[in-house]
């Protein structure tokens, strides 16, 4: 753990790299990005999106931040200290932070979000990430009711202390999380039903809401109240929600978009033979996965089942055959590249497919299920046509390889949010994004008490304590033997089934200056500009 001086040192060689950018604001511009899904909510609070993400990461602004590359940075904090045994932290906030309409950011915002994220009536899905703060996870639970008790105070308006029940190695990672930043109380108890609206909707980063219309756009307006507004490039920043791909590809080849969310998987060979210089693929850290629900026949108590299906997948045919975008066959969740981990593997992930289908034959018939008395079920997944491409190809080698009858369902973004968070589906179509650097931001979500997030509804004594020991371990080496070990028992008893790790692909156009591929796929705006 970084000692305060050695902070201080890192904050002045990041600030000093910032300033090297600007002021650029005669480049004054708009840029136009497409952004996957129509959000669910902008409330920090109520979103779990990656597109809700990256308009929020544009509207505030954390203590921590993120610089072009997704390297941490000061944020709405200019510094900071942390004490000898790595549970206080003590953030000084910037002077001339100030909210869009011209109120100073203060600690008390801080203590106030943090508060509203974690009360029970609040029920944040996300509540978990703040659960290192001490008593965090108790006043969720209602074990504790006083809010005073969370480890969260103002020392005075420019001054936060936040105390962990233990410490965290990730938790400055942590902080650039939409659960840690800030809110304007006063906006939101004059509307509290409609806070979030365009004109009402009070914001302390780059930019503010300037206009939502839903299925069609979101407009962000450079916020000159902003600390670092005259190295802001853009005047303006659209995102467009884009579910059809293709569509999608259309209307930035039209020039009607500077950025791309994706791309279709067909049209991966087609870019790089025609567009190679405007395509970025790059190492991701995320893991795309189908769930079982364990709560429910068929899977509840059938872990042979389970293996079966996940056997039965043919990973590489799937990303060189459908995916064709670079995409990593997986035979773990953890992905690749995480920092102090050794990433664990199924035993079958060196065996052929032809030794995999005979595996899942067996077990399939030891679940009980065969050519007479095939397996039944229902693949849910949300409108995409890559989804659904690779839905019809799992349940077509599902078909092929043990007789299972499949039927496919697609939902809208929020309506298949509901029904995932409401274990409304057998199986079901999902990924995640580390939300930092570590594997406890994909091991976390299983563990048995992680409510909406643990979408398998599983429930291991073990694994709870082994990735709950882990997240608190000092001793490096013995942390990563026990988050791997959670792991491995975790594939072991196949709630979901890898099936690859994402890249980020994305089409960009050449006058996109400020864009740097990163592991986490981060591009906040404010470092973003539009050339001729």
């Amino acid at each position: 753990m970084a000692t305060g001086r050695a902070m201080h040192v890192f904050q002045a060689l990041a600030l000093a790299g910032l300033l090297s950018l600007g002021p650029v604001s005669a480049w004054a511009a708009a840029i136009h990005l497409g952004n996957g899904t129509e959000p669910e909510s902008l409330d920090i609070h109520q979103s779990s999106g990656v597109s809700e993400a990256n308009i929020q990461r544009d509207l505030f602004e954390g203590l921590i931040a993120e610089g072009p590359d997704a390297s941490l940075i000061p944020g709405a904090a200019e510094s900071w200290e942390i004490s000898e045994d790595g549970t206080v932290y003590t953030f000084h906030l910037r002077e001339d932070g100030r909210w869009s309409n011209g109120d100073p950011v203060t600690a008390g915002d801080f203590v106030y979000a943090f508060r509203r994220g974690l009360a029970p009536e609040t029920a944040a899905a996300y509540a978990f990430i703040l659960y290192p703060v001490r008593n965090a996870e108790q006043y969720v639970g209602g074990e504790i009711t006083d809010p005073e008790a969370v480890g969260i105070r103002a020392i005075d308006e420019r001054t936060l202390e936040i105390t962990l029940k233990a410490p965290t190695a990730y938790f400055l990672d942590m902080l650039t999380h939409h659960m840690a930043y800030p809110l304007h109380q006063a906006s939101i108890e004059a509307h509290p039903d409609d806070w979030m609206r365009p004109g009402n909707l009070v914001s302390n980063g780059a930019f503010t809401l300037a206009e939502w219309a839903p299925q069609s756009h979101i407009r962000l307006a450079r916020n000159p109240q902003y600390h670092d507004a005259e190295a802001v490039a853009l005047d303006e920043v659209w995102y467009y929600p884009t579910e059809d791909v293709g569509q999608e590809l259309q209307r930035y080849r039209a020039g009607e978009l500077d950025v791309t969310y994706d791309i279709p998987a067909d049209q991966v060979a087609w870019i790089e033979a025609n567009l190679a210089a405007e395509y970025r693929n790059f190492p991701y850290l995320g893991t795309y996965y189908y769930v079982v629900n364990t709560t429910v026949a068929p899977f509840a108590d059938n872990i042979p089942l389970r293996q079966a299906l996940a056997l039965a997948i043919d990973r590489e045919v799937l990303t060189q055959k459908i995916t064709r975008a670079g995409e990593i066959p997986a035979y773990s969740f953890v992905p690749p590249g995480v920092m102090h981990y050794e990433q664990q593997t199924q035993a079958f992930a060196d065996w052929s497919q032809e030794e995999r289908n005979a595996q899942a034959r067996e077990l399939y018939a030891e679940a009980g299920y065969g050519a007479d008395t095939p397996l039944q079920i229902e693949i849910l997944y949300n409108t995409s046509d890559n989804h659904k491409k690779i839905a019809i190809a799992i349940s077509a080698m599902w078909k092929q390889t043990l007789g299972v009858e499949t039927t496919l369902r697609n939902e809208e973004w929020k309506v298949y949010l509901s029904s995932r968070d409401e274990k409304n589906f057998q199986v079901v179509r999902a990924a995640w994004i580390g939300d930092y650097n570590d594997a406890n931001t994909f091991l976390e979500l299983f563990v048995s008490d992680a409510g909406e997030m643990n979408d398998p509804g599983y429930d291991s004594a073990r694994y709870d304590e082994l990735v709950k020991g882990g997240a608190f371990e000092t001793d490096l080496a013995a942390r990563q033997a026990m988050m791997e070990e959670a792991e491995r028992v975790f594939l072991a008893d196949t709630p979901l089934i890898p099936i690859y790790f994402y890249t980020t692909q994305h089409m960009v156009k050449p006058g996109v200056e400020g864009w740097i591929d990163n592991i986490k796929d981060v591009h906040p705006s404010h470092f973003l500009s539009v050339g001729g």
